[in-house]
């Protein structure tokens, strides 16, 4: 039996790669992302799926979901019976304006033409500056030999080496392939949108230009490419006692 192991995307079945193609791409596309927080469940789906894409050691997330409430996954209920709690699922923000890119000493950190926040980690010499300077908390840092849950270790991706820094990538390896990332692939509520910021037409643009979308940590300046689109609240239909009785 053969040991050699394919592509994920090359396995996916044409439904599913069809599923997962980007739906407008420009001639210099600045890759975005949102997060429906009206969507997302919390069910870390997208934090799981993006560890075994991307061959993301055990105890290491690229991923993480915050729980944005008034108690920790207890919602509270308001006066329309609506509960008031949400997840924020963060990850790198690939930001314009990087703090990690501009104090890394070699260069290391560097932004590509299409906007992505990626590490060199060749170049990487584990000072982790970029990790005191993110302020979302998003960089990890390999201490050790990387173990995983099965031998043969996940995904397609290599792993990285011994006292480097870490982080999302957007699945730049599925970029190229005109797929989305993993974790966009992988949310169940679709709570996810992924597309070129510089095509108008894309469902991303459109969505942002639509909703009430947030970054995170906006007065930081550094402008990121991750966007959040905030619950829309429904109040329930006023109806007076006049009405009511005609």
């Amino acid at each position: 039996m053969s040991d050699e192991r394919i592509s994920p995307i090359e396995a996916l079945p044409a439904a599913s790669r069809a599923y997962g193609t980007i739906d407008v791409r420009s001639e210099h596309p600045r890759w975005g992302m949102a997060v429906d927080l009206e969507r997302c469940v919390g069910c870390w789906s997208c934090a799981v799926s993006c560890k075994s894409e991307n061959a993301v050691p055990l105890g290491m997330w690229w991923n993480r979901i915050l729980t944005d409430g008034p108690a920790l996954d207890t919602p509270a209920t308001d006066e329309h019976g609506r509960h008031d709690l949400h997840w924020v699922p963060l990850a790198c923000q690939h930001c314009d304006d990087a703090p990690c890119q501009k104090v890394c000493p070699t260069s290391a950190t560097w932004t590509n033409d299409e906007g992505l926040v990626l590490v060199n980690q060749d170049d990487c010499i584990g000072c982790r500056y970029c990790m005191a300077a993110c302020p979302y908390g998003v960089r990890v840092f390999n201490w050790g030999d990387a173990e995983y849950p099965v031998p043969e270790g996940t995904g397609m991706v290599a792993t990285r080496p011994v006292g480097s820094v870490e982080k999302c990538t957007m699945c730049v390896h599925r970029l190229a392939e005109d797929q989305v990332p993993s974790c966009v692939w992988s949310c169940p509520a679709q709570a996810r949108v992924f597309g070129d910021l510089n095509a108008p037409e894309s469902r991303l643009v459109q969505l942002l230009g639509s909703r009430n979308a947030e970054v995170l940590l906006e007065e930081k300046g550094t402008h990121p490419k991750v966007s959040y689109l905030q619950p829309r609240r429904r109040r329930p239909i006023q109806v007076t006692a006049e009405e009511a009785s005609s």
